[in-house]
């Protein structure tokens, strides 16, 4: 007997709730991936390259979000996902690290055509140069507003023309303008929209950080939590090697003012001593000579006085 419609819709169904249920349990963290504009082929060749490092899952989200909803008894941290499941999407399973997945995937686009009434994702852009149109369309042009010329027998655009922004409709006058000229100015693909890892979601960009930048990053927040816990005066692991040092200085100080010393400060104060006699050698031979190609000046006698009293004047002056 041969099985219904509805009954090999339920087999399908079952196949695939048991295949989404083992991948939720089995893996900790995916990737939530658009499909907009994806033909099969291309979602093929995706899954091939990831054969043995993550798993592509599909389907309706409806059915996506029970299964996430009956799931939530033993792994509650599964509801974060439930948000995301908007629009054209899809999971790629995974328990190793995303960001090479994710230099996989991107790495599948196609040129594509622009359609009228689409967004479009990035800047498009008319080069000049001859167009290889005749001359008699030169008011297709004109009507957009572009500055050509006729060279050759041909049109030419004269300046570089910036056709379409960022998050734009595509106009129908410039789709059959790019037709004219062959330009397939979009590149689909499957797009990183957010990041799940063990309950935590966040967006797909953090993805792009490099080790050495999240160094620095970490290193700039323990100098900031050294100066905070310095200026509360609240000693910890960061705070200690500064405080000592200038508990040590101020032991040196007091030790100077009371000429007390003892074993540290000792070898402190012979280090200090050094220090000048080796700026002494440092000293170019003709700083050092100098001093000595001066000749003191002598004093001119001062006469003495011609009467006879002036000494004692003097004296008793």
């Amino acid at each position: 007997m041969e099985e219904t419609a509805g009954q090999k819709r339920e087999k399908r169904k079952a196949r695939y709730k048991e295949k989404f249920e083992t991948m939720i349990h089995q893996f900790k963290n995916c990737l939530v991936v658009g499909i907009d504009n994806v033909g099969s082929s291309q979602l093929a060749k995706i899954r091939a390259a990831l054969r043995g490092k993550a798993e592509l899952v599909m389907g309706k989200n409806t059915l996506m979000r029970k299964l996430i909803r009956d799931n939530l008894e033993k792994n509650p941290k599964l509801e974060a996902l439930l948000p995301h499941i908007i629009g054209n999407m899809g999971f790629v399973f995974s328990n190793s690290d995303l960001t090479p997945i994710r230099d996989v995937i991107v790495q599948f686009k196609v040129p594509a055509a622009a359609k009228a009434g689409s967004i479009a994702p990035t800047d498009v852009f008319v080069p000049p140069g001859p167009t290889g149109l005749d001359p008699g369309q030169t008011g297709f042009f004109q009507a957009l507003n572009i500055a050509t010329k006729i060279a050759r027998g041909s049109i030419e655009i004269i300046n570089e023309v910036h056709l379409v922004k960022p998050g734009d409709k595509v106009t129908s006058s410039a789709v059959a303008l790019l037709g004219k000229l062959d330009i397939k100015p979009f590149f689909f693909g499957v797009q990183i929209l957010q990041v799940y890892e063990d309950g935590a979601v966040y967006p797909a960009s953090v993805l792009n950080i490099t080790p050495a930048e999240l160094t620095k990053k970490f290193m700039n927040g323990v100098g900031k939590l050294t100066a905070l816990s310095l200026q509360l005066n609240w000693p910890n692991q960061l705070t200690l090697p500064i405080q000592l040092q200038n508990a040590f200085r101020k032991i040196l100080a007091i030790g100077l003012s009371t000429n007390y010393t003892f074993k540290q400060s000792e070898a402190f104060l012979k280090s200090a001593s050094e220090k000048p006699k080796e700026e002494e050698k440092e000293k170019p031979k003709e700083e050092k000579s100098a001093g000595k190609g001066k000749k003191v000046e002598e004093k001119p006698k001062e006469e003495e006085p011609e009467d006879e009293n002036a000494g004692v004047g003097g004296l008793f002056d």
